[in-house]
């Protein structure tokens, strides 16, 4: 009896916490199609037939059929495993480079906004100049010196990804710093390393995860972006904008081996954006 309490009281739990996030409706449709992408990149050796490299020069350039469903490319890989194996990739680069970026940009970010004064004014003025460059072109610049690959791009994300963290984590805290229960926990004497912690960062996580899924949506365009330019992940490792760059000359023979790897960007990219509208609509929510 006390088992089944225990199963029943998680259960009641689980609802009351599942509950108001599927009636944010664009949170739920980010939510899937995210954990869509997530397990079928997880799961790609179970899932596809071919391996990514697999090459069979007999069936080369064939449309979509039973056997291949995205067909395959001028090599005779099959297009779904490259795609799929792709995504794994491509989620790395964009959740671990937005991670890391959160990471480098928070202490300088609290720190900005919460002391204000020449801290501040050191900070962003490093923060806005970085800013001055647009981010593709900043990102050619640094993956050309750090050089091309997954770990390349991982770090290319972060570093053209922190400055705009650096400056909405400032604004966030700047928001909460003045707040009642800031104040007090000044005035209990709590040193100011623990305000930061325990006051400040868990009041602006929320805000904060909003603009990272927005980000990860950037991320993704970035990567694919170099890997289209031919400085992202090389050869033979799949990468969905290495494969729009490879398939130009076959476009009009065999449009297919474009509009899967850039429906596989789009959905991804729309995926992210819906998490973080939807994330946003929720926290207003809760808010009012």
């Amino acid at each position: 009896m006390a088992s089944e309490a225990i199963i029943q009281k998680k259960s009641n739990f689980a609802v009351r916490l599942l509950k108001p996030l599927l009636k944010e409706s664009t949170l739920a449709v980010g939510g899937v199609l995210l954990l869509m992408f997530v397990l079928l990149s997880l799961f790609a050796p179970w899932i596809t037939h071919y391996g990514p490299e697999d090459q069979d020069l007999m069936s080369a350039l064939q449309t979509p059929s039973a056997g291949h469903w995205f067909g395959t490319d001028e090599l005779g890989r099959d297009i779904f495993s490259r795609v799929i194996y792709a995504g794994r990739i491509d989620l790395t680069i964009a959740i671990g480079g937005v991670l890391l970026a959160f990471l480098l940009a928070l202490p300088f970010g609290l720190s900005a906004g919460y002391y204000g004064g020449r801290i501040d004014r050191w900070i962003s003025t490093v923060s806005e100049s970085i800013l001055t460059f647009p981010s593709l072109v900043l990102a050619i610049i640094i993956v050309s010196m750090i050089g091309t690959g997954k770990t390349g791009l991982i770090i290319t994300v972060m570093i053209t990804q922190a400055p705009q963290l650096v400056r909405y984590l400032r604004g966030f805290v700047f928001q909460i710093r003045e707040m009642e229960y800031i104040t007090a926990a000044k005035a209990a004497g709590s040193r100011t390393p623990f305000i930061m912690i325990h006051h400040v960062l868990r009041n602006i996580l929320g805000s904060s995860m909003v603009i990272l899924s927005l980000m990860a949506s950037e991320a993704v365009l970035v990567a694919a972006a170099l890997g289209f330019l031919g400085l992202g992940v090389q050869p033979p490792d799949p990468e969905w904008g290495t494969m729009l760059s490879r398939s130009r000359s076959y476009f009009t023979q065999t449009p297919h081996l474009m509009i899967f790897p850039g429906m596989a960007i789009a959905m991804l990219i729309l995926s992210f954006n819906l998490l973080g509208d939807g994330l946003r609509d929720y926290l207003d929510s809760k808010k009012r």
